[in-house]
């Protein structure tokens, strides 16, 4: 049995693996923010954490930890010219620096297995470039940039990759989503012809944090239906 720490596991990808990984018999320390917490499955354990703390208190873990999952991330699509640099600023704490601070609290912790792995997030639009993903390519392009610089410094007891899916149908993605016809439009831009499910990425991130991947680190692994490298 691991002991694995999903950061944002309340909804979309994070809710999935947090399931799957409990179902698996993993033993599953979850975070969240803003959700009831009722409504939170009782068979994780779940903490409240607001991940733009700098200093997050992770007392609640045990003396080991085998996997850290950082989710939180945000989609705000706009033309570079109605974006002002403090957008880039907040964007880059939540989806870097809060990284960052989650993974410098753990640390210790995943030092203490055997082996450990770390899981981030990105998205296709970093290496494949979208018009009006600026702000959300610039974070996630840092945090590519973090993965591989901590793939080589943690090695080789942690390994530490990233995913980086296309659209996925997750409440962050909504907006996106939220009609017939941007589903069908969006699907049909893949090659796959199919809009991502939260079960198609967490079953990459479930992957990523088991032995079986024990001879992966410092990889950007494409979960995006083809976006990435086909042309169709």
């Amino acid at each position: 049995m691991k002991n694995i720490l999903i950061i944002g596991a309340s909804s979309g990808i994070g809710s999935q693996l947090a399931a799957q990984l409990s179902a698996q018999g993993e033993r599953v320390y979850a975070t969240y923010r803003n959700s009831d917490p009722s409504f939170l499955a009782s068979n994780i354990s779940w903490h409240p954490l607001d991940v733009l703390d700098e200093n997050p208190d992770f007392g609640f873990l045990p003396d080991t930890l085998h996997g850290v999952v950082y989710c939180p991330g945000s989609i705000s699509l706009k033309p570079f010219a109605r974006i002002k640099p403090e957008d880039f600023v907040k964007d880059y704490q939540l989806q870097v620096a809060g990284a960052v601070s989650a993974i410098q609290a753990a640390l210790p912790k995943l030092k203490n297995a055997e082996a450990a792995s770390i899981v981030l997030f990105s998205t296709v639009a970093v290496q494949a470039g979208f018009n009006f993903h600026s702000l959300v390519s610039a974070s996630k392009g840092a945090l590519e940039g973090l993965t591989k610089a901590l793939a080589a410094e943690l090695a080789p007891k942690i390994r530490v990759n990233a995913i980086a899916p296309s659209i996925t149908d997750t409440p962050l993605a909504a907006t996106l989503l939220n009609t017939d016809e941007k589903r069908a439009a969006n699907a049909q831009r893949h090659p796959l012809r199919k809009i991502g499910t939260p079960e198609d990425i967490a079953n990459l991130a479930e992957f990523l944090l088991s032995d079986k991947a024990g001879w992966i680190t410092g990889q950007i692994l494409h979960a995006d239906g083809g976006m990435s490298s086909l042309k169709v």
